[in-house]
């Protein structure tokens, strides 16, 4: 069944993988991803997870924000929160087994996936870049543009919309019976012009969850102009220790 929210593109030009890492289908791609010992093994890791239509290679620009840092950009192969959920609780608790720290950093969808992975308590903080943070409304919003019915949608199952996304009975009724439980400490980026997120949602659950919330003014839902990227290397070297 495939996912009923399409991302937007990937908010960087994915690069090559160093020699040392590799890409491939449901798997971590950055240093040391096939998990050899080493002579010396980094405490800390940092874990990319990107929206729909991204790449994995995307972990490439974090990479001079910790330089400290392992960085891995997870490959997952599947697009509905209970199985890219597994895929991600699955990445971290491998690199738990190396490491004493792990960072996660996720966009748009990506965040809504990974707070669906129950890894909350393996992770020392989370940095949500546009995040999805009420999936129900993000879905009920795309039926009223779709001028689709809850009826209509549960007797079809899955309805394909004139914008290109898949609306799924099976995801909404998840979604509804899964709500959020998020207790990382998180800080999340948004831009004021979000067209998936509005202030009020993202602002709520960041009181909710006692989160930091930054907003970009005049920003994106896709961070990914010079400006935009700025703004977000600076967020994040502004709140983490990395060096």
């Amino acid at each position: 069944m495939r996912c009923c929210l399409k991302g937007r593109a990937a908010d960087l030009v994915p690069i090559p993988p160093h020699a040392d890492g590799r890409l491939s289908r449901g798997k971590l791609l950055g240093k040391a991803a096939t998990y050899h010992k080493r002579n010396e093994v980094m405490k800390n890791a940092v874990l990319y997870v990107h929206g729909k239509g991204g790449s994995a290679a995307e972990c490439e620009h974090y990479k001079p924000l910790f330089p400290e840092y392992d960085v891995f950009g997870l490959d997952y192969q599947t697009f509905t929160p209970w199985e890219t959920g597994a895929e991600i609780r699955s990445a971290v608790k491998k690199l738990k087994t190396e490491y004493d720290s792990i960072i996660l950093i996720a966009g748009s969808i990506g965040a809504y996936f990974s707070m669906n992975a129950d890894i909350d308590a393996m992770i020392e903080k989370a940095y949500f870049i546009s995040p999805i943070v009420d999936m129900e409304k993000l879905i009920t919003d795309m039926m009223v543009w779709a001028n689709v019915t809850e009826d209509e949608l549960k007797k079809k199952g899955i309805i394909r919309t004139s914008f290109g996304e898949d609306l799924s009975w099976e995801y909404l009724c998840y979604v509804r019976e899964h709500p959020i439980k998020w207790n990382a400490p998180t800080v999340i980026l948004y831009g004021s012009k979000d067209n998936l997120t509005s202030y009020e949602t993202v602002a709520g659950f960041a009181e909710k969850h006692n989160a930091q919330l930054t907003v970009m003014q005049n920003g994106e839902h896709w961070f990914h102009t010079e400006e935009q990227m700025r703004f977000l290397d600076n967020r994040i070297k502004n709140t983490c220790i990395c060096e």
